[in-house]
């Protein structure tokens, strides 16, 4: 068992008990799973599904039902008499009912440019919750090791009610016996109150924090819980893999998307087509009676609109794209300074650590000392103080720093993405 982890176990034996537990990474999961925006991935999917099959059936046959009637100030006439023809102009008022069916066979592949970018607009909105649900991590982390730093205070002020009673003892046999002054004993229980009111303040702002991570994990939290501390942890490299990167790559992936798009909307379009009718007068103008009609065959159809705006398109698409990469530059230059700075974080408490161990090995062979004088009748009860209170000290500086190591230990995962 290494020096780190020895010092959880005997910083906190109630862990062993079968009191409550929650560990740092099931507060994660929890947390992602109750916060709202979570919701988000499960619609995002349904719209994509549904705009999906819009998109597909783009190819089906389109139909179309028509009718008009009209009345025309003048019509088709021949403006020649033959012998023994009679033409009969048509009416002026007409009448007519089309069908049209059409059936795309050809669309310059703008149907399947759709697709490609309604999946990579899915993508990049669930890679967007993904981010906002990994920046969460960063409240579960304070709330979560606040919490275990309380939890570390409270052991500490029990091993110093306890040296206090212990004060309490060889004081009270020295009043008895008139080598000691009342007075001693109540200055000693006048700390035990203090150290008691230390653990109300201890305990209640824990509860506070405790209700807090209850509400983001969506689960309550009885108030002996007790938070497992993370194991070693341990920073292999600078290896950035935030949700961040990924979401940076579909973006880019969406508008190189766009791109395809562009392209392919300034193609021609090939399709067939019929149509069928009942109108007076039908095809044969000649003929005034209602009649039925069709027609049938293959259209092309190519606008060339597009081809006036489609360069400024491709360019306003590019320099988004170049802006991408501009915030994915920002974005690791910024992860990359914060994660050196954790790292001589790091460093420091470490060795803050070794010097608090020694110091605490020191003021612990003089509070002993103390309390042997204290007993023999050689030191005061305030010289017994002294030591004990220089004790607690170095103990709880052992303590933040201890959490503040672990703090920055996890600091570094998050920001690189390994936790």
């Amino acid at each position: 068992m290494s020096k780190k982890h020895l010092f959880w176990f005997l910083l906190f034996p109630m862990a062993l008990s079968a009191q409550p537990t929650m560990k740092l990474q099931e507060a994660y999961d929890l947390a992602q799973a109750h916060y709202p925006v979570s919701k988000q991935k499960e619609l995002i999917n349904q719209t994509s599904s549904l705009t999906l099959e819009n998109i597909a059936k783009g190819f089906l046959p389109q139909f179309s039902l028509s009718a008009q009637a009209s009345y025309q100030s003048d019509v088709t006439r021949l403006p020649i008499q033959l012998p023994g023809l009679q033409v009969t102009p048509p009416a002026k008022d007409q009448y007519k009912i089309v069908a049209d069916a059409s059936q795309l066979i050809y669309d310059g592949g703008v149907l399947k440019d759709q697709k490609n970018l309604q999946q990579l607009k899915a993508l990049t909105e669930q890679e967007q919750v993904d981010v906002q649900l990994y920046q969460l991590k960063e409240r579960i982390n304070q709330v979560f090791l606040g919490a275990l730093l309380l939890d570390a205070q409270l052991q500490q002020v029990s091993l110093i009610k306890a040296d206090l009673l212990r004060g309490i003892s060889r004081t009270e046999a020295q009043v008895v016996n008139g080598v000691a002054f009342r007075s001693n004993l109540n200055l000693l229980k006048a700390e035990v109150l203090k150290t008691e009111q230390r653990e109300i303040e201890i305990t209640a702002s824990k509860k506070g924090l405790l209700q807090v991570l209850s509400l983001l994990i969506g689960k309550p939290l009885q108030s002996n819980t007790v938070l497992i501390p993370p194991g070693e942890t341990i920073l292999l490299d600078s290896i950035i893999s935030r949700p961040e990167l990924k979401l940076f790559e579909s973006q880019q992936k969406l508008l190189d998307g766009q791109l395809h798009l562009i392209s392919s909307k300034n193609m021609p379009k090939a399709s067939l087509f019929a149509q069928g009718g009942y109108g007076r007068p039908g095809l044969n103008m000649l003929q005034n009676d209602f009649d039925l009609f069709y027609i049938t065959g293959l259209r092309l159809n190519w606008n060339f609109g597009g081809l006036y705006t489609r360069k400024n398109e491709k360019r306003l698409v590019q320099l988004s794209q170049q802006m991408i990469v501009v915030q994915q530059e920002t974005f690791l230059l910024n992860s990359n300074t914060a994660l050196a700075q954790q790292m001589a974080e790091v460093q420091k408490l470490q060795s803050l650590i070794s010097k608090d161990t020694a110091i605490i090995s020191l003021r612990t062979e003089v509070k002993l000392a103390a309390e042997a004088q204290l007993a023999n009748g050689v030191a005061t009860v305030i010289d017994y103080l002294r030591e004990v209170t220089a004790e607690d000290q170095a103990r709880q500086q052992l303590i933040l720093h201890s959490i503040q190591l672990v703090q920055a230990q996890i600091n570094y995962s998050t920001i690189s993405g390994k936790q």
